[in-house]
């Protein structure tokens, strides 16, 4: 009977200090419940950080690689339009459609009016009037060039002419001007004519920062068809934008042809108003010097 007492005590010692099964489980559960928790800890912070990180790069240079890679230009185009107030213009061919000619001299709108000689393919006389305001899309940029293009160059257009007769003098606030009748057409200022603008000064724009450029471009010798290349440095990369003219069409000039088919001037009562053509060389000092007048 000791003996058996002995074994009861001895099993019920080896009871005793084993550990239960609950007792396990509950120590394993903390540790895990902690490693979690510092997990978590360690994710929140490294998120933060990346946060913080991620923040000072967007902030000075990630919407300009955004925009970069996503292919948005530059510089947009903020507004552009050729001035025809008070300009003289030929068209390229005559109106001869009873329905255009009927707007054309009539007292239909401007705009319905301006649809017809655009139709015509309108181009000011010898000088067209050309402003653009131009919008920085980049953190910083730099224009270090803006250059005519000439796309189409015929001979001067002589379908109708549209004599304008302003009431004052003209005012000249032009500030650049390119002719198209050079071999390379280049913008200069009033002060220089024989140095290109852009080879001292440049043009710094930060992003929604706006330039407005008011251009002369002049081409007497023939009809001409084109658009403006600006070239621009951003991130130390070039890149090159194209402007059109207004409704995406070219810009155009022409210079004064010996003889019209048509000739026009501004009606008192709107619209235009037909003239002989000794009527229009008393008027226009631009073809008095033509074999025609």
């Amino acid at each position: 009977m000791a003996k058996a007492r002995q074994k009861r005590r001895a099993t019920s010692t080896r009871t005793a200090a084993a550990p239960t099964p609950r007792a396990q489980e509950t120590g394993s559960g903390r540790w895990t419940a902690v490693r979690t928790w510092l997990a978590g800890v360690l994710s929140a912070v490294i998120v933060a950080a990346i946060g913080v990180v991620f923040t000072a790069w967007f902030g000075a240079r990630g919407q300009d690689t955004v925009d970069h890679i996503s292919g948005e230009p530059p510089i947009n185009v903020g507004h552009v339009a050729v001035d025809h107030a008070a300009q003289d213009t030929a068209l390229r061919t005559p109106v001869t459609d009873p329905g255009e000619r009927a707007t054309l001299l009539g007292n239909a709108s401007g705009s319905r009016r301006d649809a017809v000689m655009a139709r015509h393919h309108r181009a000011p006389l010898e000088k067209a009037d050309v402003t653009v305001t131009l919008v920085g899309n980049r953190g910083s940029l730099r224009i270090i060039d803006i250059t005519p293009r000439i796309l189409e160059r015929k001979p001067v257009s002589a379908g109708a002419l549209m004599v304008y007769t302003p009431a004052g003098g003209e005012v000249d606030t032009i500030e650049l001007s390119a002719d198209l009748d050079q071999p390379a057409p280049r913008f200069t200022t009033a002060d220089d004519r024989d140095t290109s603008y852009f080879r001292k000064k440049q043009i710094d724009l930060k992003r929604d920062e706006r330039v407005t450029l008011a251009m002369s471009i002049k081409g007497s010798a023939a009809y001409y068809e084109f658009d403006l290349l600006v070239t621009v440095l951003a991130e130390d990369r070039t890149e090159q934008v194209t402007i059109k003219g207004p409704d995406t069409s070219p810009f155009r000039v022409t210079g004064a042809a010996d003889a019209y088919r048509g000739y026009y001037e501004v009606s008192p009562l709107g619209g235009w108003h037909p003239i002989s053509h000794r009527a229009a060389c008393e008027m226009e000092r631009k073809i008095q010097r033509t074999k025609g007048c």
